[in-house]
């Protein structure tokens, strides 16, 4: 630590406020907020014995300068910290990915005529905004539709009450999706009413919208002004439609955004449902950049600084998939954002924490679609699969690529799964499911052991018996991949080498740091965030755990359903069918009293009275 380093930590003042740790040239590494900062930033030097000279994702050594700036409260930090992460782009913050550059939905309503544009600032002139979109492509949609339910004028030239700005309306006009201001064909009053609908609606209060169109509607009709009416009750009947296909039936009728998070290599995604009244009237998802090594609640919560810094509204309650980092604090920083109360909230059981598993789940498709576009042209698979081999040190570019992963709950219905991958795609005829037969209890070695024994043993069989047939059926990869770290790849190296396939080349990639383990090799090996080769062996990897994840639910489900109707006699499949179509599942079958069983078509009072002891003591 340099004198001057040491003298401005001497300097820094107990109270709340942001602090940027700058290197040699000047370059802002890390922005973060405090409620004091002195005991905040003074924490880095403190903790570094422990970390070896290093804290979080960097070494206190790259820093030659702080720079801070003092706040009254710690929500005011919050909102300096987003901005000044948005203007700097600091390397080691997590942070949103081109968020300059995130578009909003504009309501001119300091126009005479207000228009309904995209827009990348925000302006205080007075108008309304809505977002932020994570794309231009999901603003688009939004526009197309309103465009569709509401007519809105979309020119640019100057419109004032009282005066025709133009001899003759376009085209618009004509096909009823403006109402013709220009023209002077509709009345200032009536057009701001019309946009009033239309803030409405993206504002997620439908209902709002249709009790009004009908009440309008209705009215036309008393008046006898038919063609109002018919036009209206179109409209209403387009708003019903959509509103109807954005429920959520099954969810509280309640004011809530929903986050999911998944993470990768160098970055990560968050899914964000934005459910009003029981309808998700939005649904997005935002790309994160952030190293590895960052945690993932420290992802999250900065994600909800950054997002809801700009954000035009914030709903009473944000669902998360964890808490966050500071979390007490972000909910006083959206509070005071939104002016009432704001929780967060991380659900533990029933519908919302389903709603959460969902959200995260989409995260999860977003990564491996994204993967998926990169790798999308051969020239990029291509370059993958070489960069792959390099790095692996193979004889040759791996042509085939097998990966194994194993799932289990505590130890029951442990499966493991096979996926193949030709050139760098997936051959979905040539994945393979495993039932672990031999192990009992969670032992992750042993159950890829297993596995690989049973697949290469045959492998082995079958080259010898056909070894003049090029198309065996369980011809030889050209590289094993394991999801695990060195363990794993351990033990699959003793199964190999038992089976005498001492070269068949293998390698493991281990979940936290996105490392690759070779056998025998004492350090990881590291690919950077962006390399090719990585996100195709994170698709790999994902790929084998969706499958075998999917199977070990199916199975599952499969031995709860059977177990528990099993230990019933005289209970058929006939009658297990109308039990579960009458009541849906297991557990309301147990929590259901002998009556409400008996009432069952086919069931019957004795055989109720069996189903319900059985089932209750289970």
């Amino acid at each position: 630590m340099t004198p001057e380093l040491e003298a401005t930590l001497a300097r820094l003042p107990d109270h709340p406020g942001v602090y940027l740790f700058k290197d040699a040239s000047g370059t802002v590494l890390y922005v973060g907020k405090a409620q004091s900062l002195r005991h905040r930033v003074r924490s880095y030097w403190q903790r570094r014995g422990a970390r070896g000279g290093s804290w979080g994702v960097f070494s206190v050594d790259q820093v030659v300068s702080v720079e801070w700036t003092l706040t009254d409260t710690v929500s005011e930090a919050l909102l300096l910290e987003a901005n000044l992460i948005k203007r700097h782009q600091p390397t080691y913050n997590a942070r949103l990915k081109d968020d300059k550059s995130y578009p909003f939905i504009k309501v001119t309503l300091a126009d005479d005529f207000p228009r309904i544009e995209r827009t990348r600032r925000l302006v205080q002139d007075g108008s309304r905004y809505f977002g932020p979109y994570a794309s231009v492509t999901s603003v688009d949609s939004a526009m197309d539709l309103i465009r569709r339910l509401f007519p809105f004028r979309t020119c640019t030239i100057p419109i004032r009450d009282g005066e025709r700005a133009l001899a003759r309306p376009c085209l618009l006009y004509d096909i009823k999706r403006c109402q013709g201001p220009c023209i002077e064909a509709v009345s200032r009053t009536a057009y701001r009413h019309d946009i009033d609908q239309v803030m409405l609606f993206l504002d997620g209060r439908q209902e709002q919208v249709t009790r009004h169109l009908r009440r309008e509607m209705e009215s036309a009709s008393e008046a006898l002004d038919y063609e109002r009416a018919a036009a209206l009750r179109d409209q209403l009947r387009a708003v019903e439609r959509t509103t109807e296909s954005q429920k959520m039936a099954a969810y509280a009728r309640t004011q809530q955004d929903v986050l999911g998070i998944a993470r990768g290599a160098g970055e990560a995604a968050i899914q964000l449902f934005v459910v009003r009244g029981g309808r998700m009237v939005g649904r997005d998802v935002f790309t994160m950049v952030s190293r590895s090594e960052v945690p993932d609640d420290e992802v999250l919560a900065a994600f909800v600084k950054q997002y809801y810094a700009s954000a035009a509204s914030i709903p009473p309650a944000v669902l998360v998939p964890l808490r966050p980092a500071d979390a007490d604090d972000l909910a006083a920083f959206l509070s005071e954002r939104r002016g009432s109360r704001v929780t967060l909230t991380v659900p533990q059981r029933g519908e919302k924490r389903e709603l959460v598993a969902l959200a995260s789940r989409n995260a999860e498709e977003a990564l491996a679609r994204e993967r998926a576009r990169r790798l999308a042209d051969h020239g990029a698979l291509l370059a993958a699969l070489e960069e792959l081999a390099e790095a692996l040190g193979l004889p040759a570019v791996p042509v085939r690529v097998e990966c194994y992963d194993i799932s289990t709950i505590q130890g029951s219905d442990t499966v493991g799964s096979m996926v193949v991958f030709v050139d760098g795609k997936p051959a979905t005829d040539q994945y393979r499911r495993f039932r672990i037969r031999t192990v009992e209890g969670t032992d992750d070695f042993a159950s890829h052991r297993e596995v690989l024994r049973r697949r290469f043993r045959r492998a082995a069989l079958e080259a010898e018996e056909r070894a003049e047939d090029a198309g065996l059926r369980w011809r030889m990869p050209d590289l094993v991949l394991i999801d695990g770290g060195k363990g794993q790849v351990s033990a699959a190296k003793e199964v190999l080498d038992e089976l005498g396939l001492h070269d068949l080349p293998l390698a493991g990639i281990a979940k936290q740091r996105e490392e690759l383990f070779l056998p025998g090799a004492r350090d990881p090996i590291v690919l950077p965030g962006t390399s090719p080769a990585l996100h195709l062996v994170q698709r790999l990897r994902d790929e084998a755990h969706r499958f075998a994840i999917t199977y070990h639910r199916n199975l599952r489900g499969k031995r709860q359903t059977r177990s528990a109707f099993d230990e019933v006699p005289g209970l058929g499949p006939r009658r297990r069918r109308a039990l579960l179509r009458a009541f849906g599942s297991v557990r309301r079958i147990r929590e259901a009293s002998v009556e409400e069983i008996a009432a069952v078509p086919g069931i019957g009072a004795g055989l109720a009275d069996r189903v319900h002891e059985t089932l209750s003591a289970g």
